[in-house]
C-alpha cells in the first residue's frame, strides 16, 4: 500500500488568493473601462486599440514568459521569483494608468492610458503565466486538480462579487464628484491590496530547488533565439487535439460572454429605466454581484461535485446546458420596472463562466500530463500561456464586438431611450442569445473529448514509472532467486491442479475457500472518487465491515488518523481480531499524530498486533535506525502488545536487526510482483515464506499482504486475469486454512487512488470491485 499526500488546504488558500488578484484586475478594469467612454469621451477605434493592442502584446509575451517560467534554475524553483515580481509591477502600473484628467485632450490620455496599460499588461503576463503554472504542477491527481481549481475560482469569484460595487461608488456624487475622480483614487485603493495578493502565492507555495535540474539554457541571447523552441512548442501543444479543444471551446464560451458583459451597464439602464443612470442605482452593480455570488455559493460547489461523480467531460456539458437555459430566462425576465425578475435566472446563467475555468484548468493539467509522456519535458508554463492567451485574445476580440454590437443595432447613449426603443430591444437580444451561440459551438467542439478519468490515471501511472529509480520503490522481479536455498524445503501437496477445470469450477471453489473463513483481510475503507487524505466516515467504514466480517478473522489497518482510526473499533463491535498499523513515511510531525493514536487505540483495548510502518524501507522514506527507534518506542508503551513493522519479506532477510527489534516478522508476499507465472504461483509464495521463516529465529512469521490483480498491465510472466486472480486466491487461501498459516489477504475493496503507485494494475486487488460487489 501506498501514501500519497493531498495538497494541504493552506496551500490550495495561498494559490486561490492569487487567483482573486488574477481575476480582480480584468473584473475592475472592465468597469473602470465605462469611464474611458462616459466621461472622458474616448472614441469606438481608441475602445478598440486599448482592448486589442495589449493582446498582440501578450501573443509574444505570454509563450515567451512560458518558456523562461519552464527553464528557470534557480533555489526558489521555477516561478515564485517572477510571481512576486509581476504582482508588484501590475499594483505600480494600474496606479499610474488611472491618473487621467477631463482637462487634458483626449488624445493626450489616450495615448498616456495606452503607454501605461502596456506595462500592465507586461506585469500581468510577468505575473500570470507563471502563476497559473503553478497550479498546474500543485497535484497530479485527476480528481485534487479540480479540488485546487475549484477552491481557487471560488475566492477569484470574490472579486466579480466586489468589482460591481464600484459602478455604485463611482457614478455617486456623495463619493466623488465625477467618475474620472473615482478612477483616479479608486485605483490606489484597488491596486495595493491585489499586488499583495498576488504576491501570496510567490511567498507562500511551497516549490523545489530547480539548480540541478536539465533545463534549456536562459541567456538574453538564448531567450531571443528560443522563438523557434517556443514555436516548436506551440505546434506541440496544438497537435495534443485534446488540448486544442480545451483552447478552442474556452475561446467561444469566453469571447461570447465578454462581449455581452461589457453591455451590462447600457442593457439595464436603457431596457430597464429608460436610460436614466440614476434611476438604475443598485441594479447595475447588483446583475454582477449576485451573478458572482451565485456562481461562488452555488456553482463551483456543484460542479466540483459533479465533476467527481460524472467525470469532467460531462459536468461541464451539463453545465453548459444550463447556462443556455439561463440565458433564454434573462431575455424573458429582463422586464421594464421589474428589475428584481432578473435575480431569477443569475444561478442559472451562471453555470456557464463559473463552471468554465474550474474545469477547464483541471482538464488542462491532465493535458501536460500527455505532453509529458510525449515530450518527456513538464511545460505547465507554455501550456498557460498558450492556453491564457485564447483567453485574453477572446478578451480583447470581445472587447471589439461589444463596439460591433452597439454599431449593429445602432444605438447611441446621447440619443433618449423613447426615440431608440428598436436599438435597445436589439442590445437585450444580443446580450440574451450571442452568449448562447458561443456556448453551443463550444459544446461540439467538446463532444468527443477524450480524457477520461481511466486514461488520466493512466498516463500518470505509465509517468511515475518511468520516473521511479528502480529498486526504490518497486518489489525486485525475480528477488526470491538470489536467497532461496537449496537446504530449504516447500509443501506442495496442498498445489490443486486447475488444468481440467472451467471458469465456472474455478468459481464455485473461489467461493468455497471464500466461505471457509480466511484467517485475514487487509481493509480498503476509500470508496470510489475518496482519495488519500480524505476524511473517512465511521458510516463507510461500518458499510464496508459489514461486507467483509462473515469472510475474515482479523482485520488490518495501515494509517490512524483521518478516520482510519475508526476501523479498529468498528472491526472489535463485529468481533473481529485487529492488526492495526501506523502509517510511517518521511513526515515526521504526521508520524507523531499517527504513533500516539495507536499508542491510544492499543490503551483502549482495540489493538491485537500493533503495526508501525508499512514498506517504509522499501520506499526509501527513513533509514534503519530511525524506523527501528519508532518501533522500540511503541513497544516500550505498550509492552503487551505485539509490535512489529511490515515490509517485503526480502528486508528481513538482508537486515538481521530488523528482525531483532521486531516480536513477530510480518512480510509482504507478491509473486505477482516478481513477475512469477500464475502457474508457479502457489510454490512461489511458499518459497517466499520458506526463506523468512529462516532467518525469523522462531518468531511468529505472518503474511501481511499477499493478492493477485484481475486486471492492468504484466510484471515479466506474471498476468492480471480474472481467472489467474481467482487461482491465486484459491491455492494461497486452501495452504492458509490448510496449513493454519497465518495470510492476510490484499485486498478488500479494489480501490482507484492507487493507480498513481501502480497503474491501472494497482487499483484491482480486490476481492470485491469499488462498488462492493463480489467479483468472481
Amino acid at each position: 500500500m501506498s501514501h500519497s499526500a493531498k495538497v494541504p488546504l493552506g496551500q490550495k488558500i495561498a494559490f486561490g488568493i492569487g487567483m482573486f488578484a488574477n481575476q480582480m484586475f480584468p473584473a475592475i478594469l472592465g468597469i473602470f473601462m465605462v469611464v474611458l467612454v462616459e466621461d472622458l469621451k474616448f472614441t469606438g477605434l481608441m475602445w478598440g486599440m486599448i482592448y486589442l493592442f495589449p493582446r498582440l502584446f501578450d501573443a509574444i509575451t505570454d509563450p515567451l514568459m512560458g518558456f523562461i517560467s519552464d527553464n528557470t534554475k534557480s533555489k526558489w524553483g521555477r516561478r515564485r521569483q517572477y510571481v512576486l515580481m509581476g504582482g508588484l509591477l501590475m499594483g505600480f502600473a494600474y496606479v499610474f494608468m488611472w491618473q487621467l484628467f477631463k482637462e487634458n485632450t483626449v488624445e493626450y490620455n489616450f495615448i498616456y492610458f495606452f503607454f501605461w496599460s502596456v506595462i500592465f499588461y507586461f506585469g500581468l503576463t510577468l505575473f500570470s503565466v507563471p502563476y497559473v503554472a503553478m497550479g498546474y504542477e500543485m497535484s497530479d491527481d485527476f480528481h485534487e486538480r479540480t479540488n485546487i481549481m475549484a477552491i481557487a475560482q471560488w475566492i477569484g469569484q470574490w472579486a466579480w462579487v466586489i468589482a460591481p460595487l464600484f459602478w455604485i461608488i463611482m457614478y455617486d456624487p456623495e463619493w466623488f464628484p465625477s467618475a474620472d475622480v473615482a478612477a483616479r483614487e479608486l485605483a490606489i485603493w484597488v491596486a495595493i491590496p491585489c499586488a499583495i495578493c498576488a504576491i501570496v502565492p510567490a511567498l507562500f507555495i511551497k516549490s523545489e530547488s530547480t539548480l540541478d535540474k536539465d533545463y534549456e539554457p536562459l541567456s538574453i541571447s538564448n531567450i531571443g533565439g528560443s522563438l523557434q523552441s517556443i514555436l516548436r512548442s506551440f505546434v506541440e501543444a496544438f497537435k495534443i487535439k485534446e488540448f486544442r479543444k480545451l483552447c478552442l471551446s474556452t475561446f467561444f464560451i469566453y469571447n461570447a460572454f465578454m462581449a455581452v458583459s461589457s453591455l451590462t451597464f447600457f442593457v439595464i439602464v436603457y431596457k430597464l429605466f429608460n436610460g436614466d443612470a440614476g434611476d438604475a442605482g443598485i441594479w447595475v452593480s447588483l446583475f454582477g454581484c449576485l451573478g458572482a455570488l451565485g456562481t461562488t455559493f452555488i456553482v463551483i460547489p456543484i460542479v466540483a461535485w459533479l465533476s467527481k461523480k460524472m467525470g469532467k467531460k460531462k459536468a461541464f456539458m451539463l453545465s453548459q446546458t444550463i447556462s443556455i437555459f439561463g440565458y433564454i430566462m434573462l431575455y424573458f425576465l429582463f422586464v421594464p420596472g421589474k428589475p428584481w425578475m432578473y435575480i431569477i435566472a443569475l444561478p442559472f446563467f451562471s453555470f456557464g463562466i463559473g463552471s468554465l475555468f474550474t474545469i477547464m484548468m483541471s482538464m488542462t493539467a491532465d493535458v501536460i500530463d500527455i505532453d509529458e509522456l510525449n515530450t518527456g519535458k513538464r511545460r505547465e508554463g507554455i501550456f498557460g500561456a498558450i492556453y491564457w492567451w485564447m483567453v485574453k485574445v477572446g478578451f480583447a476580440i470581445a472587447g471589439a464586438l461589444s463596439g460591433v454590437i452597439i454599431w449593429i443595432v445602432g444605438f447611441e447613449s446621447e440619443v433618449p431611450t423613447t426615440a431608440q426603443q428598436g436599438p435597445v430591444d436589439g442590445l437585450h437580444a444580443f446580450f440574451c442569445f450571442f452568449p448562447i451561440l458561443g456556448t453551443l459551438a463550444a459544446m461540439y467542439v467538446m463532444r468527443n473529448y477524450s480524457i477520461s478519468e481511466e486514461r488520466a490515471n493512466e498516463i500518470r501511472a505509465e509517468l511515475d514509472r518511468r520516473k521511479k529509480p528502480l529498486g526504490s520503490s518497486y518489489y525486485q522481479t525475480d528477488k526470491l532467486a538470489s536467497l532461496w536455498q537449496s537446504d530449504l524445503d516447500i509443501d506442495s501437496s496442498t498445489n490443486i491442479d486447475f488444468s481440467n477445470k472451467s471458469k465456472e469450477d474455478v468459481k464455485v471453489l473461489f467461493n468455497e475457500v471464500l466461505n471457509k473463513q480466511l484467517h485475514g483481510i487487509c481493509f480498503s475503507p476509500y470508496l470510489e472518487g475518496q482519495n488519500i487524505g480524505d476524511q473517512l466516515s465511521e458510516q463507510q467504514i461500518q458499510q464496508r465491515m459489514d461486507i467483509v466480517a462473515p469472510y475474515t478473522e482479523w482485520i488490518r489497518s495501515f494509517s490512524c488518523t483521518e478516520g482510519n482510526e475508526l476501523i479498529p473499533k468498528v472491526a472489535k463491535s463485529r468481533r473481529l481480531k485487529t492488526m492495526v498499523g501506523a502509517w510511517i513515511s518521511d513526515d515526521r510531525v504526521q508520524n507523531e499524530e499517527e504513533i500516539k493514536n495507536l499508542i491510544a487505540l492499543a490503551n483502549d483495548g482495540l489493538v491485537d498486533i500493533a503495526v508501525v510502518g508499512n514498506e517504509v524501507l522499501l520506499r526509501n522514506d527513513l533509514t534503519e535506525e530511525e524506523l527501528i527507534n519508532y518501533i522500540n518506542r511503541v513497544k516500550e508503551a505498550l509492552p503487551n502488545i505485539p509490535v512489529g513493522y511490515v515490509d517485503a519479506y526480502y528486508q528481513f532477510v538482508e537486515r538481521p536487526k530488523l528482525v531483532e527489534v521486531n516480536d513477530l516478522i510480518l512480510a509482504n508476499c507478491y509473486p505477482f510482483w516478481e513477475g512469477s507465472h500464475i502457474d508457479d504461483s502457489s510454490d512461489y509464495l511458499k518459497k517466499m515464506y520458506a526463506v523468512t521463516q529462516a532467518v525469523a529465529e522462531g518468531k511468529p512469521v505472518i503474511i501481511s499482504e499477499t493478492g493477485w490483480p484481475n486486471k492492468g498491465d504484466n510484471t515479466d510472466s506474471a498476468n492480471p486475469s480474472e481467472m489467474n486472480a481467482m487461482k491465486y486466491f484459491i491455492s494461497a487461501m486452501n495452504w492458509s486454512q490448510r496449513r493454519n498459516i497465518p495470510i492476510f489477504y490484499f485486498s478488500s475493496f479494489d480501490e482507484s487512488w492507487k493507480v498513481h503507485q501502480e497503474g491501472d494494475v494497482g487499483a484491482r486487488w480486490g476481492i470485491w470491485d469499488k462498488n462492493e460487489k463480489l467479483k468472481y
